[in-house]
């Protein structure tokens, strides 16, 4: 199997309910993944980009989040027509979004977090 030019991972992270991370699995993460996998399959975009669930990505509050590489752009606030259009458009290049700097969970780190749809709040 060929290696993907892109790498998409939706954050599928579950936390019990009232945890003061929040999680992306409980901002509708299931329905992103689901669609982006049904997406991908129906643009026939095998071997152009991997859509792959992955655990935090450490913006719990903004879920759910995408990141996509190897540009290393992560999206936050996506629902799953965004996840959708994100998948659809990364094998050209990126979507544009409304770039924030997030912190990246307790690691410390900051991340360019880009709201889905591009002019959410």
């Amino acid at each position: 199997m060929a290696k993907p030019a892109k790498h998409v991972f939706v954050c599928t992270q579950t936390r019990p309910p009232g945890h003061p991370r929040g999680s992306c699995g409980a901002s509708a993460a299931w329905p992103c993944y689901r669609n982006s996998c049904s997406t991908s399959s129906k643009k026939q975009l095998w071997g152009k980009i991997a859509v792959t669930g992955c655990g935090c990505l450490g913006t719990c509050s903004g879920g759910p989040s995408v990141l996509v590489y190897p540009e290393g752009v992560m999206y936050g606030g996506v629902d799953k027509d965004g996840v959708a259009a994100i998948v659809e458009e990364t094998p050209a290049g990126r979507p544009a979004g409304g770039k924030t700097e997030s912190a990246c969970g307790d690691l410390g780190l900051t991340a360019t977090v880009e709201r889905w749809p591009p002019n959410s709040g």
